[in-house]
């Protein structure tokens, strides 16, 4: 069950995923400029080709272009998180829904195990980390909603923007145990098949991630 191709094909798409991975997770860090001359030495690869990448990351609202700036990483902006969050508590919301009656019963308790397995991290760990597609709780949901154009607004329109905020700034400290549980919930609902009760629960997971977030954004001296 997979989305994403992530087998790179070509050296754009290996240049693509690397540097959406770095900006995901912070080694480029938000509001950076990108120097294709920069990232083309560094990466081995021709400007051309790192110019597609950059292309490509401004589909996934990774980056912008301004004019007489060039291409930038988006900033971290408690104005971005109320917008990106807003939209997602409405869709992510309506896939709870969908998943809770067309998941299937293996689909289910796929989704079970995996929180199953994220429940040793959340123990031993102080973050809350998933890595994006299958491993990836909401990924699992998304598609289990069965609506092709649900899923293509959610995981090519802002799943990556989304992750951005999560792995930077969400899953840490106390929230790591309460968002945890907060997943066990909408996992119960789903599985026993009860729509409302999953997207209630799911925008309410996510209005809670967003509080969480905007929180450290707008911490003083806040260095992200």
């Amino acid at each position: 069950m997979t989305f994403f191709n992530e087998n790179p094909v070509t050296a754009a798409d290996k240049t693509f995923y690397q540097l959406r991975k770095d900006i995901v997770e912070g080694d480029i860090t938000a509001g950076a400029k990108l120097s294709e001359t920069e990232l083309s030495t560094k990466h081995a690869v021709s400007r051309a080709v790192v110019r597609e990448a950059i292309n490509r990351l401004e589909s996934c609202h990774l980056v912008e272009r301004k004019a007489n700036v060039g291409a930038r990483v988006v900033a971290l902006t408690p104005e971005g998180l109320i917008e990106l969050y807003q939209v997602r508590e409405s869709l992510e919301g309506m896939a709870a829904r969908l998943a809770a009656t067309n998941m299937t019963e293996h689909e289910i308790a796929e989704l079970q195990l995996l929180l199953d397995s994220h429940s040793d991290k959340v123990k031993t760990s102080a973050n809350y980390y998933q890595e994006a597609g299958d491993v990836d709780f909401h990924y699992r949901i998304i598609l289990g909603s069965k609506n092709n154009h649900l899923i293509s607004m959610l995981l090519e329109g802002t799943y990556h923007l989304v992750r951005m905020y999560r792995v930077q700034l969400g899953m840490a400290g106390e929230r790591v145990s309460t968002a945890f549980d907060e997943h066990k919930h909408i996992v119960q609902a789903i599985t026993n098949r009860d729509p409302e009760l999953a997207e209630m629960l799911m925008r309410r997971h996510i209005l809670y991630s967003k509080n969480n977030i905007e929180q450290k954004l707008l911490k003083p001296n806040n260095d992200t």
